[in-house]
């Protein structure tokens, strides 16, 4: 078994990186890979940068090149959810992208649907659900729930915004690189999950949130992801 683990900033990779043993850095496509072991774990960790196109790029990569069996793709997010507040954490039950528009091409199409593709939102690994849960709980208990990940390519920090993707995908959260992941993932019939930590409420208090609990969110799913490494690693 082999974990490849994705964020897209070094914050959100950094506190996974430095608790690797046996650590080799390989150079791929402009991004660094740091494989190792985590929590006795055989693991890929590797910051993709921002947006669906590294995201995408990144996942393919692990695919291809280090023949990971499982990804997870953690990292911060914008609440979409009046019942998520910063700190808490949303588990992928699948993932969606709320910036992929066809309607106009054919009037069945509806937001998130990619021609050709049998599915509109990429389901989410079940056993690797309930794992992450059951670490996020143990983490921090009673912040944690299942839902959908919406991605696309912008930063929301407009009510306008927020309000168009919640009607559009129904998502609990929304960010700019899970979808892409959960594609090639669900491509490549690797299984994955995301984990999102809320660092900001996805309006017009994005300026003042985000700075202030990006750094703090992201070391809380590090340390989720930390430890469903170790459960990954007693199977």
């Amino acid at each position: 078994m082999k974990l490849g683990i994705i964020g897209a900033m070094d914050v959100e990779i950094a506190t996974l990186r430095e608790n690797m043993t046996n650590m080799q850095a390989v150079e791929k496509a402009g991004m660094v890979f740091y494989c190792g072991s985590l929590n006795g774990l055989e693991c890929v960790v590797v910051q993709c940068g921002v947006g669906k196109v590294n995201a995408a790029l990144c996942a393919q990569c692990l695919c291809d090149l280090f023949a990971v069996s499982h990804i997870v793709n953690t990292g911060v997010a914008g609440s979409l959810n009046a019942q998520l507040d910063i700190g808490d954490l949303v588990i992928s039950q699948d993932a969606i992208y709320h910036d992929f528009d066809c309607h106009v091409l054919n009037g069945s199409y509806v937001v998130g649907q990619v021609p050709g593709l049998s599915v509109r939102a990429f389901p989410a690994d079940e056993g690797l659900i309930r794992m992450a849960f059951a670490a996020a709980e143990a983490v921090n208990p009673g912040h944690n729930r299942i839902g959908r990940v919406a991605s696309g390519d912008q930063f929301i920090c407009s009510k306008e915004q927020k309000t168009k993707i919640i009607s559009d995908t129904g998502a609990f959260c929304t960010e700019m690189e899970g979808a892409a992941i959960a594609h090639g993932a669900w491509r490549n019939g690797v299984p994955f999950v995301i984990l999102r930590a809320i660092s900001d409420k996805a309006d017009d208090s994005s300026e003042m949130d985000y700075p202030t609990f990006e750094a703090i969110a992201a070391k809380r799913c590090a340390l989720i992801t930390m430890m469903l490494a170790e459960t990954l690693a007693g199977m």
